[in-house]
């Protein structure tokens, strides 16, 4: 008998897309926006009714910008640090002014709703995230996101990990375990996580400050990791000047070779982060405060998304 899943969300992803969803005219009564507040609590409302998990942790970032990954590769999300950032050392990531006064309130009402939250000093949520997956044994993993790096956490043993991939919100939600990965992205089904993350090593990221290696785009990437069945294979091939590789795509890779050296720090989520929880992550009706939640929901004008929050957890 499948057992209930251990719904492990990336909080950051969803609030954000849940901010650009919906319009910044949703206020509370002195003028605060609530659009990420009421997007995340509908979100996590339709996650416990669409998807039943009998746990949930809401995975936050406790250092969106890690110094052991910028350490490895100064580029490292470089491009989102606030330019004016304060002098103490610490990178500030640049977000929506009108978003920073929401993640509060996002937090109160998870704390009101009885939900978990979980982050780790020094780590980032994704590195929370595949923590939790690899140390899951008993309950079949369900990753919630808009991030495509977390594909490299789907598997079939010992557990199940599948990523619920909302990019396009949830009501176009794609579910995606390692065949659906490997069918996506034409890598080895038989090792479609950390065939994803060698993969997007080789593509690159602009998006996270990532030169991936040049003249290598996803396909190429993909046909590589597949006949060679690892990056690290691939590299050593690459360096003993292997003639199953063309001389065109040897050259490259060895001209990337310090890019790719660091790039699994960067790219491969932590299996071991400090994970430190706000609190049991079994749901229950019960760890839920309901008038708490409803005074939150009059003061910050919440609308309808606390009570069909309520309604989901069982009240």
């Amino acid at each position: 008998m499948t057992t209930a899943p251990l719904a492990l969300l990336d909080a950051a992803s969803l609030y954000f897309r849940s901010y650009f969803a919906l319009p910044d005219s949703l206020t509370a009564p002195d003028g605060t926006p609530v659009n990420a507040v009421r997007g995340f609590t509908d979100t996590i409302a339709r996650i416990i009714t669409d998807r039943g998990p009998g746990r949930l942790v809401a995975c936050l970032d406790a250092d969106w910008r890690p110094q052991f990954r910028v350490d490895a590769l100064p580029s490292y999300k470089a491009h989102r640090v606030v330019e004016t950032a304060p002098s103490d050392g610490v990178d500030v990531e640049e977000v929506p002014d009108t978003l920073t006064p929401q993640i509060p309130i996002i937090l109160e009402v998870l704390e009101a709703a009885g939900l978990a939250t979980a982050l780790a000093r020094g780590f980032e949520a994704d590195d929370v995230i595949g923590t939790l997956t690899i140390r899951e044994k008993t309950d079949p993993v369900e990753i919630i996101t808009g991030d495509r790096d977390l594909f490299q956490l789907v598997r079939t043993e010992p557990t199940p990990a599948s990523v619920i991939y909302v990019g396009k919100g949830w009501a176009k939600a794609e579910v995606l375990g390692p065949a659906e990965v490997a069918a996506k992205y034409g890598i080895p089904v038989t090792a479609a996580g950390p065939g994803y993350a060698d993969m997007s090593m080789l593509r690159g990221d602009p998006s996270d400050g990532l030169p991936g290696v040049a003249g290598i785009g996803e396909k190429t990437a993909a046909k590589l990791i597949t006949q060679f069945g690892s990056l690290e294979t691939l590299v050593a091939a690459a360096e003993a000047e292997s003639t199953e590789l063309p001389l065109k795509t040897r050259t490259r890779l060895n001209e990337a070779a310090d890019y790719l050296a660091v790039a699994p720090t960067v790219v491969r989520v932590a299996p071991d982060a400090p994970v430190e929880f706000s609190g049991d992550d079994r749901l229950s009706p019960s760890a839920a405060d309901p008038d708490r939640l409803t005074e939150l929901a009059r003061r910050w004008n919440l609308g309808g998304s606390v009570p069909r929050l309520l309604t989901a957890l069982g009240h």
